[in-house]
């Protein structure tokens, strides 16, 4: 390999390795077929828990277009821990201000949000853990969401 191949290389290796999250223990995002929510639609994600210990922050990641009509969307959101046991919520992402002015980071006609749904949690046993997602909305098929996604990492500590 040349000087230049090399150089490529380790560059390579330097993008991968820095764009590992440590913190991260799960990422996941699924696609809504043909951007359309479906009401009977339900999500599920399920994921490891293998520190009791440390507090984690859980974010619902959200794609959108900005043909979707409504400033936020109604979740119900079920959490499932390895024994068994459920805890079902409601929960509202705001994905616009009052004008109208999309929130989350845009580029064509794509907005993605990370939007926090647990901060500082701590998962009680070690094992299994589902989420399922649907979404709440009075619209049988809620167009224009193209993922949804949930995102677990490490809690970082408040600044005083």
């Amino acid at each position: 390999m040349g000087k230049k191949t090399n150089a490529i290389f380790v560059i390579l290796i330097l993008i991968a390795v820095s764009s590992c999250n440590k913190d991260e223990i799960y990422n996941n995002t699924h696609d809504i077929k043909k951007s359309t929510w479906d009401i009977s639609n339900v999500i599920n994600f399920n994921f490891q828990v293998e520190d009791t210990i440390k507090p984690y922050d859980v974010y619902i990641n959200l794609r959108h277009t900005s043909q979707y009509k409504y400033r936020n969307l109604y979740l119900f959101i079920e959490t499932t821990s390895p024994e068994g046991h459920s805890v079902k919520d409601t929960f509202e992402c705001i994905l616009a201000d009052k004008k109208g002015n999309w929130y989350g980071k845009g580029w064509g006609d794509m907005y993605q949000n990370k939007i926090p749904y647990k901060r500082f949690v701590r998962f009680p046993n070690t094992g299994t853990y589902s989420i399922e997602i649907k979404q709440a909305m009075r619209t049988e098929k809620l167009k224009h969401i193209s993922d949804i996604g949930i995102e677990i990492e490490t809690a970082k500590q408040p600044k005083k």
